[in-house]
């Protein structure tokens, strides 16, 4: 009886957001529904110019749309809340609503690191057996990575939100972000949190870390191709097509790795702003870096524009 009564006193969380001063809640609000705006549009555009060019029918092209897919479903997660409580006073998460938002931060964002490793696998393939490209990259694989990307996320996701589902909650219902993430909500637990722990430094570091040993492999490989290439037209045409892809999984990877390969305990205030990084900044970049640096997404984008005008 005790536990339940402990469990039943926290029926919602207040998620203390970027700023507890009551002037800067409007200019925040402002800021993250234009990048929301922004991110929203600009993934729209890169899924629908993909869509409509047959040039970009390719594997390579066929992650990036679902990238970008993600990614606003990534965004639409985290940012909506958050601008509700830009001009809340009481910025507050139902419990079950927390445990859903926290399921869908990791499947998606798991979705994301799983879809750029198959992304880098396509341009290792693609750079280093072009012969057997069309033979290795086929549909059928493309989809079966895409299936095993997806469930693969949902599955680690569910497996987290059960275990933090049957901790007790008492006392501190404060969440130290904007958002309903792991780490704070095991520093608010009153029961032991030992199987969580030594299953997000097992399982959790192996789905972390695995897409990213993929996407080095890959890279090393591609690197030791291109230096091999003796042509510099086609030095500079395989850095072109693999330089975009690189700067997202830097950015992405970066934010992570700083925040969940630290100690439970040195989690503060200041992870708040590394947390925008991965869930909101890559995501409204995503597009502008693969069409910026793309010779291929800018004529495709140019043609979705002529299409619209005409």
């Amino acid at each position: 009886m005790e536990r339940v009564n402990r469990t039943s006193n926290i029926s919602e969380f207040i998620l203390l957001g970027l700023s507890s001063w009551p002037e800067d809640q409007k200019p925040l609000f402002v800021l993250f529904l234009t990048v929301y705006l922004i991110t929203i549009t600009g993934n729209l555009l890169i899924i629908l110019a993909i869509h409509c060019d047959p040039q970009l029918q390719t594997p390579m092209y066929f992650f990036l749309s679902f990238l970008s897919f993600t990614d606003i479903c990534f965004t639409t997660t985290i940012v909506p809340k958050m601008l509700v409580n830009f001009l809340s006073k009481k910025k507050t998460i139902s419990y079950a609503g927390c445990l859903t938002q926290m399921y869908f931060l990791y499947a998606f964002g798991n979705t994301d690191s799983c879809l750029l490793a198959a992304m880098a696998i396509d341009r290792y393939v693609a750079i280093c057996d072009p012969f057997h490209y069309v033979t290795i990259m086929s549909h059928h694989r493309c989809f079966l990575l895409l299936a095993f990307s997806c469930s693969f996320s949902h599955l680690h996701s569910l497996l987290h939100t059960l275990l933090l589902n049957r901790l007790t909650f008492c006392d501190s219902n404060v969440i130290q972000n904007f958002l309903c993430d792991i780490n704070p909500l095991l520093k608010l637990s009153c029961s032991s949190t030992l199987i969580n722990d030594v299953t997000i430094k097992t399982e959790g570091v192996v789905v972390l870390v695995t897409p990213f040993l993929c996407i080095s492999f890959s890279y090393v490989r591609i690197l030791i191709a291109i230096l091999k290439t003796p042509s510099a037209a086609g030095k500079r045409k395989a850095f072109s097509t693999c330089g975009s892809h690189f700067t997202v999984v830097t950015l992405f990877y970066g934010s992570i790795f700083y925040i969940y390969l630290q100690p439970l305990s040195s989690y503060t205030v200041r992870d708040r702003v590394a947390t925008i990084g991965y869930t909101i900044l890559s995501s409204m970049l995503n597009p502008f870096i693969y069409s910026l640096r793309n010779k291929d997404m800018k004529r495709g984008l140019k043609k979705l524009m002529c299409k619209r005008k005409s």
